[in-house]
């Protein structure tokens, strides 16, 4: 396989134990959105921390410029499509807000196709449709119902998917210039100070000092946010900003698997079909071989 697709599922894997930290959060009564905070801040210590040791250089801007990158990344992307999807949530249910989350490969692929001139291939267009049927099936949302959702509701949901989408777009051209862990540490850093006025500090700072709190704080920021952030960018690097999206959709399943051998939930044989969908996807875009790499192949056949 593919090394930047092994790096882009692992991501995403790491993506899908979130509910693991996050469900245990909710115990002592944070919201949400105070959650958000609580990943930003405990990824951008986690990350300052590490590169001031490893790699100090790594924590300079090589133009103030470049901030706009991080903006994106930070608030455009990481705290506009949990707002957006943690709305969704509230105004709709999970699974819906999951799968207007996962549209996230279709913008992606059309945001890539005028930004960065990448291919819609017949794969690529096959993949993202089974991405999506399958997300659907995995989150319980099929059959379809949206006539019972307001048009808010869903325009909302699908801001989620929009700013999910724009890590891979901003990160991209970050990319060009910074490598993958200094990319995922600036963008925790503009996430972590911008949400810095919205956490309620006099109701739940106490909350933090808990031994159990802070475990579940820094678990979400390392493993599922710092270190999955890092190695997805890191994929990114060396593929397609729309081929990356969708292998990203490996995540649910992950999500799920969870909820059924941690959390007891239940599991269905729709939930299975869902999954294999996904999975077949994800073999698909590995197929999707760019026309330059095709053409060496025939041409390695041909002297063969």
């Amino acid at each position: 396989m593919n090394r930047a697709f092994i790096y882009i599922i692992l991501g995403a894997t790491l993506w899908g134990t979130i509910s693991f930290y996050v469900k245990n959060l909710y115990t002592y009564g944070f919201t949400p959105m105070e959650v958000v905070t609580l990943r930003a801040w405990s990824a951008a210590i986690i990350l300052v921390v590490y590169l001031s040791f490893a790699a100090p250089k790594s924590l300079r801007l090589f133009h103030v410029r470049d901030v706009k990158y991080f903006i994106g990344t930070g608030i455009f992307s990481i705290i506009f499509f949990n707002y957006c999807m943690f709305k969704t949530i509230e105004l709709a249910t999970i699974p819906i807000a999951a799968a207007l989350l996962y549209t996230a490969p279709a913008f992606v692929i059309i945001i890539s196709y005028f930004v960065f001139q990448e291919a819609l291939t017949k794969n690529k267009m096959i993949a993202l449709f089974m991405t999506l049927i399958g997300t659907a099936l995995v989150v319980g949302l099929l059959p379809f119902d949206f006539g019972s959702i307001p048009l808010m509701t869903i325009l909302i949901g699908l801001g989620s998917g929009f700013g999910y989408a724009l890590y891979s777009i901003f990160s991209k051209f970050a990319l060009q210039k910074y490598n993958s862990l200094a990319v995922t540490t600036f963008t925790f850093i503009v996430a972590s100070v911008t949400l810095l006025p919205f956490f309620p500090y006099t109701e739940k700072l106490y909350l933090v000092k808990e031994p159990k709190v802070l475990f579940f704080a820094f678990g979400l920021g390392f493993l599922p946010t710092a270190v999955a952030y890092i190695v997805y960018t890191l994929g990114l690097h060396r593929t397609e900003a729309s081929k990356a999206a969708i292998l990203s959709t490996i995540e649910p399943v992950v999500a799920t698997l969870i909820g059924v051998f941690i959390f007891l939930e239940s599991f269905s044989f729709v939930q299975m079909i869902g999954m294999g969908c996904i999975i077949c996807a994800v073999i698909l875009i590995q197929l999707d071989f760019p026309s330059k790499n095709r053409e060496k192949l025939r041409t390695i056949k041909k002297r063969g």
